[in-house]
């Protein structure tokens, strides 16, 4: 790992689901401690409005992220590179650490299954965390509701293409 700080990527096919959630969580656990960065082998137009709801209820916004296509130059400065059933797409370079995690595509679920996949990724990164030697804070999964986004009042909106992701809410002025 770089002597500054590591960096994590994770990888699924569209990174619209379950790479996005997976950033997510690293980001609101590890703060600026860890460089984070997602990307898919087939990256999809949009986030997935349900990853998007599910991650919302506890607290982390990603509406603003935006799908991105995998290259060798993000495996290649990552020092350690999470794969989510992207099979052998995710370019292999010595010295680097590869983990591979298990984990149900959220694409087409209901926002119950969605959830427990939500909360298998922050098992999963809050392992990673604690792998990397940062302090691991409590369980987020404490957290019910994000002030922003009450239950019922969630509207994500498709973007246009191009256009970047913003739930009417979380605006950036």
């Amino acid at each position: 790992m770089s002597p500054t700080k590591p960096m994590v990527l994770f990888v699924c096919v569209h990174n619209a689901g379950r790479s996005q959630m997976a950033a997510g969580w690293l980001r609101h656990l590890a703060g600026d401690s860890i460089d984070v960065r997602s990307a898919g082998s087939e990256p999809a137009e949009h986030i997935n409005p349900t990853a998007v709801q599910a991650m919302c209820e506890v607290g982390i916004d990603i509406t603003s992220n935006q799908p991105a296509k995998l290259d060798r130059d993000a495996v290649a400065t990552a020092d350690v590179v999470i794969t989510m059933g992207c099979g052998d797409t995710c370019p292999i370079f010595p010295g680097k650490r590869y983990e591979d995690w298990t984990l149900d595509d959220p694409a087409g679920q209901p926002l119950p299954a969605v959830r427990r996949i939500r909360d298998q990724i922050c098992d999963h990164v809050q392992q990673l965390l604690t792998q990397l030697g940062s302090s691991v804070p409590p369980s987020p999964l404490s957290i019910t509701q994000c002030h922003l986004c009450l239950p019922g009042q969630l509207d994500v909106q498709i973007p246009a293409q191009g256009q970047p992701n913003q739930h009417p809410r979380h605006k950036r002025d």
